[in-house]
This record gives structure tokens, sequence and C-alpha cells, in this order.
């Protein structure tokens, strides 16, 4: 049985603020103009998939045998995108379509729901077992085959596709396991989506590896994993792609490494609904994008560590979400990595990411996470903070370590606990100018006992405020500008071919090895001697700003506790109604100065 249920703005469901009743478990489809965003889900039973309209044009799912229909679902006007649920209650393989832009032979807008531990291949070949070797045969393009799919589609588990210089304009789908697809230039094989198709290569089939090439101008992502055990991309680039550009969903056992990714309106690089993950992404740099990364609902031994996040609208932002399976966000570390000036409003967005403008480090309802060894500088909101954050469900950001960090030149505080809810999280051996509420790593230290009140409500709040005024248009990703020439492959033609088996082991990752980016020292040692060229630490009444609404609620309570006290010896000059009316009125001069600083602090 199938049940669907339209629902309103993302922000709304987002961010609306409030706890409910827990819902089932989501998993997100988007529908763009005219792509489905992943062509096989693979769901457990009863999972609600919630088809999320991101286009300019009305789209909705219909089931190719006529069993149900996501109903029709328009484009908010603006651009907030509005969506309808469809609840999977058996298990099955639930093949669908556009009506408007697809067929139901899977033509156009179309796509796959696997729902529960049915078997179902991709690949018009059926089942294909993966191998863990290479198989020595390498396939030429365009030399043997004119086009990049035209040789995947040829390929057998431990084949090497081997692309020329050129300009491909196609999308290429994989569903064959255990290739390696290389370009030998990794500047000049380019694979062009030409703004009219969905993604560069989209991958659905185990232990892929794609290397040393560029994907640009995609409607949606320019490389894309999705559903496989097993991938590997080192030596990408991807930009101005219209969602991410480099993403991994619902996929275990993998690397990114030294890539690239910029003009992505939600995240540059991506990692989502996986636990555990078994992931690393190293020596990467993302610049104007949304998101430099984002992760919703993944953790588990995924490290993202030694790598440059800068320019974006903010930086590294893992999340707790509904609308993807298995939350919360949970077990990550970012580690040694270099993330500055994400103050970018030149760069392309989507509402729900720029609502975490100007943040360096924002853990939105994670749960122990580790940040440590970052260098973290120039933000106008806050260097690293922990907040929490409203779907269908809250999740507050609870057990997270923070240490041994340098936090330099945020508008707002360097290092920032926010509320409610915000417990067990700690702060130590950080370097740091300012902290909100002040005193963070004496009250939420890492040893020993920690004061869990001592949070501040003005970020979340902020987020919320931010949410609802939000809107389009943003920045064109069309237009962003292409990246300089990025640092190539070693020996692209003759280079080991390394399936994507046993990836994660085969890193043996060692997280005490791993370093900042080179120059992050010099960076580090120009702020240090307060010669950088904008320094947006505050002076002491920004300070005191800052932490307004923090200090403000204890006061009231002292003082009000003080005149009980006092009353208790006059009680007819002091009545219980004099008591609660001075109560009630510095619990309305608190929320007025939350209001205020939520106002004042949104507008960054």
């Amino acid at each position: 049985m199938m049940t669907f249920r339209r629902k309103g703005p993302l922000w709304a469901l987002i961010l609306a603020f409030g706890c409910g009743k827990p819902e089932a478990a989501g998993t997100l489809i988007n529908m763009y103009d005219n792509q489905f965003n992943g062509a096989v889900a693979r769901v457990p039973v009863g999972t609600r998939v919630t088809f999320l309209n991101g286009g300019r044009s009305v789209h909705n799912a219909t089931a190719v045998d006529g069993a149900w229909k996501s109903g029709d679902v328009a484009a908010h006007s603006s651009g907030e995108g509005r969506g309808a649920d469809v609840v999977f209650d058996k298990p099955g393989v639930y093949k669908y379509y556009c009506s408007y832009h697809g067929t139901k032979d899977s033509h156009g807008m179309a796509g796959v729901v696997v729902v529960g531990d049915v078997s179902y291949s991709p690949s018009p070949r059926g089942a294909i077992a993966p191998a863990d070797t290479a198989s020595g045969r390498v396939r030429h393009v365009p030399a043997e085959y004119p086009t990049i799919q035209a040789a995947v589609d040829a390929a057998s588990p431990g084949d090497l596709v081997l692309v020329g210089r050129g300009v491909y304009r196609e999308e290429v789908t994989v569903t064959t396991p255990s290739l390696v697809i290389r370009g030998v230039d990794r500047n000049e094989t380019i694979i062009d989506g030409e703004f009219v198709r969905g993604n560069g290569i989209a991958v659905l089939a185990d232990a892929v590896a794609v290397e040393n090439m560029t994907a640009r101008n995609a409607l949606l992502n320019g490389f894309f994993w999705t559903g496989v055990t097993g991938f590997r991309g080192s030596y990408l680039t991807a930009y101005n792609n219209g969602d991410y550009g480099v993403y991994a969903f619902g996929s275990k056992d993998g690397v990114f490494e030294d890539s690239y990714a910029s003009g992505s309106p939600d995240s540059g690089f991506y990692i989502g609904q996986c636990y555990p993950c078994r992931v690393v992404i190293r020596s990467v740099v993302a610049e104007r994008n949304g998101l430099g990364y984002s992760g919703t609902n993944a953790g588990g031994q995924l490290y993202l560590v030694s790598s440059i996040w800068r320019n974006n609208r903010a930086g590294i932002v893992p999340t707790s979400l509904d609308v993807e399976l298995d939350p919360p966000q949970r077990n990550a570390v970012y580690a040694a990595n270099l993330v500055i000036d994400n103050n970018n409003l030149g760069a392309p967005a989507i509402v729900i990411n720029s609502v975490a403008f100007g943040n360096g480090i924002l853990l939105a309802g994670s749960v122990r996470d580790t940040v440590i060894r970052n260098v973290v500088l120039d933000h106008a909101s806050h260097g690293i903070v922990t907040s929490p954050i409203q779907d269908r469900n809250f999740y507050p950001a609870i057990d997270n370590v923070i240490r041994d960090n340098v936090v330099l030149g945020s508008g707002r505080g360097d290092l920032v606990n926010a509320g409610p809810g915000a417990a067990g999280n700690c702060f130590s051996g950080n370097e740091y100018r300012t902290a909100v509420p002040f005193g963070l790593e004496v009250a939420r230290g890492c040893h020993g006992l920690t004061m869990p009140w001592w949070s501040d409500w003005v970020p979340f709040g902020t987020i919320f405020a931010r949410a609802l005024v939000a809107k389009e248009p943003f920045p064109d990703w069309k237009t962003q500008p292409p990246p300089p020439p990025q640092a190539g492959m070693p020996s692209p033609e003759s280079a080991p071919v390394r399936i994507a088996t046993h990836v994660f082991e085969s890193l043996h990752f060692d997280l005490a090895s791993a370093q900042v980016p080179a120059g992050t020292d010099s960076i580090v040692a120009v702020w240090r001697s307060g010669a950088a060229p904008h320094d947006r630490t505050p002076g002491w009444l920004g300070r005191i700003a800052a932490n307004a609404a923090f200090l403000i609620g204890p006061l009231i309570v002292c003082w009000w506790l003080m005149r009980a006290l006092r009353s208790r010896k006059a009680p007819v000059d002091r009545p219980w109604g004099r008591r609660l009316g001075a109560l009630v009125t510095g619990v309305l001069a608190w929320v007025a100065v939350v209001g205020l600083s939520i106002w004042y602090f949104s507008r960054i």
C-alpha cells in the first residue's frame, strides 16, 4: 500500500521550531527540470519517500503500472521547492516516471525505488559480479569507442576505460561493477552537460573508480555514486553543476581525494545517508559553493581531513534530517582542515543551505562528532558552532568534541555552543579570542564536570529567522567562473588500475598523521600577528552584545530570587503577586533581548 501527503516550503519542513511526535524514516528524491536526482533509490519497507520539486516546472512521480501517483507538485514561486510523500509498505521494485517529462518505458524523467531485500540490477545485461583485480583490458575513447557511454556499456568488470582529451557532450551512467574510468588529462578530458543533461557520470554499480577528468554544466551532479559499496573519486574537477559537485549517496567504503569542486548551489562535496560509511575525504578543495561540504545522516568511520574549504557561503556543515534515512548524523571526524573566509554572497545557493551563511564548521544536530586540529579563520557568523536542527523531529547537537583547533576572526564568536538541548559538547585546547557563551572552555571543558546549561539560543534562532526571509534568486550557478587548471594524476596512461574494492581498508588511514594543507602555517602566522586583511573579531562591546541573550536570563533569575528572599521579611509590602509580576516582566525582557539578538545577528 502506498499513501502520499503534500507538504509546504522546505524551510518550514526543516526549520520549524518545536518538537513533534517522531515519524517514520524517510528519504528524499529531488525532481528537477527534467530529471530525478537518483535513478535508483533503495529503501527499507515502510519508508516515506519525499518527491521534492526543486525545478521550475510542474512534476510528479507516477507508477509505471498505474498503482500509485505522487500527485502534481508545482515549483514554489520563491524557488524553495514543494513536495509530496509516498509511503512504500511492501517489498518490491517500483518503477516510476514523470507523466509530463518521461515515459513508461523509462525514457526521459524516470526512476526506480527498490523496497526491502529485493534483488534488482540496473544493468541491461542483468546482475554482474564485481571483480577484485584488473582484467588487463583497456578500452580507448574515442579511438575504439566514440563515446564514454559506449565504452562503459561494452566493458567488463576489471576493465580500464581510458578517455582521451576532448569535450564529451553526454551523460554517462555506469551499471557494470569494478570499472576504472580515467581521463588522460584532468583539465582537458571534459564531460559537458551543456545545461541540458542530468549528471556528468552517475555510478549505480559497486567498486567503480573515476579518475583524472572534469565534469561541468550538468543540471544535477558532476560525479555521482548512489547505493554502492566501494567507490573512488581521484583527481576530479567538478564545476558549475546544478546540485552537487562530487557526491556519494547511500554508499559506503570509499574515498574522494585530490579533487576540486566549485559553483554548486548545494555543496561541493557530499556524503549522505550511510552508517557506518567507512569513507575518507582528503586533500580536496571546495570553493564558491553553497556549502563546501554537506553530509546528512552520514558517519561512522567518516573522515574529512587535510582539505581546503574556502570562499563558500558556509564551510563544513554536517546535518541530521528526516528527509534521509537513519538520523541523526553521528560519529564523524573533521581534522587538519583549512576552513577560511566562507562568507561568499556571490556563490550560488539553495534556500535551505543559505541559512548557514558565514559559518566555518557548523554541526547541525550532530552527535559524537570530533572536530580536531583544524584552522578556521575569517567567518562573519561563527567559527565552530554546535547547533540543534528541526526537521519533522528535533535533533540537538550533543556529545561533540571540539579540541585543539585554531579559530580566529569570527564576527560573533570563534567557539559557540548553541541550544536548546546542547548537552555533552566539550571544548578544550583551542586557540581562540571569542566564545559564546563566555568562558566556554571552562564551563564546557572536556575534562571533569561541565555546566549543562552553558549554551546560547541565538544561533538556532538566527537560522530560523534567516529561513523566514531567504528567497531566490541567488547568484546563478551556470555563470560562476571556471577554476584554474588543477594538478593531474601522475602518468595516467600507464598508472596501475586499482579497482575500488576494500577501499577503506586499503587506505590504512591514520588520523594522527593527517596534516593541515601546505601553506596553512604561514596564513595562521599572519592572523596571529594582527595583520590579517579583514579580522572580524568584535571588540569588547561586540562581545558583550554577542553574550547578552545568554547573560540576561541568569541575571533575571538571580534578581528575582533576591527579591523573593527579601520579601519574606515584608510579605505585606511584597506579596507573591508582585513577585510573579516581576518575574514575568523579567522573562519578557529576556525574550526581547533574545529576539533583538536574533534579528541583529541574522542580518550578518
